[in-house]
């Protein structure tokens, strides 16, 4: 009589650890994918909500649907014409199939991770500096086709990749700050000769205007006079020349 609770309590213990392996819950975010006997059962994904799994028969393994935001270590690049660069970048992708995710690769983040680190020196290094620094949109799109035509087979959707950082040797770096010295030096002296341009224009202009009305150079040479003498105190001899005022001088008809 005395083994009975003892026998009852291991009967209890024991059917709290089946049951304990019995059921599974599942979050929004996550799938489960069954495999009874090591055979997928029927779909093989199930979830979110409360999973009942046949002890011992059935083991499941936990897939997240999340998105996935990978670091892609710096990588050693060198680029079509032949510059030696260090360049790292971010991959944005999520498990859109998980039974896939499961059964076709063995660890589908570390295959994404290698994956992304070939393609990212394979495309960058048949590109060009300029290119890579000017047209960056255009790359990181080529990367993402690449990258998410790779993992498909996966059940992986890759949707966004992006080149994060460019390290440039120190002697390229000196070459692209001169570069851009002379440029905005090319620049300024565009814009002051074209200032040049445009103001012996104006005085050009100007001279004809005054050479077909002699009283307007009087009238400037008066006011010259007049300028002279509101900013300066002291006596200013200023000589005049007869011929501008011979308009005043002509006996009027």
């Amino acid at each position: 009589m005395e083994t009975f609770p003892v026998v009852l309590v291991v009967i209890i213990f024991f059917f709290v650890i089946v049951l304990a392996n019995a059921i599974r819950i599942l979050r929004e975010y996550e799938r489960g994918v069954v495999f009874r006997l090591g055979r997928l059962v029927g779909s093989g994904v199930r979830g979110p909500g409360l999973i009942i799994l046949i002890p011992i028969v059935d083991k499941m393994v936990k897939v997240s649907l999340r998105t996935v935001v990978m670091d892609v270590p710096p990588q050693d690049v060198i680029t079509h014409d032949n510059v030696s660069i260090k360049v790292n970048a971010v991959v944005y992708f999520r498990v859109i199939q998980p039974q896939k995710a499961v059964v076709e690769v063995e660890n589908y983040l570390m295959a994404t991770s290698q994956l992304s680190q070939t393609t990212l020196r394979s495309v960058l290094g048949q590109s060009e500096l300029d290119d890579l620094l000017s047209q960056r949109d255009k790359i990181n799109q080529q990367l993402q086709q690449i990258i998410d035509a790779h993992t498909e087979p996966w059940g992986i959707k890759v949707s966004n990749v992006e080149v994060k950082q460019i390290d440039l040797p120190q002697e390229m770096q000196r070459a692209m700050a001169k570069q851009a010295e002379a440029e905005r030096e090319r620049r300024a002296k565009v814009i002051a000769a074209e200032g040049e341009f445009q103001a012996s224009q104006r005085l050009a202009d100007a001279a004809k205007i005054l050479a077909d009305q002699p009283s307007a150079i009087t009238l400037r040479y008066l006011q010259t006079l007049r300028e002279i003498a509101t900013e300066k105190n002291s006596t200013t001899i200023f000589p005049v020349p007869i011929d501008l005022l011979k308009p005043f001088l002509k006996p009027q008809e």
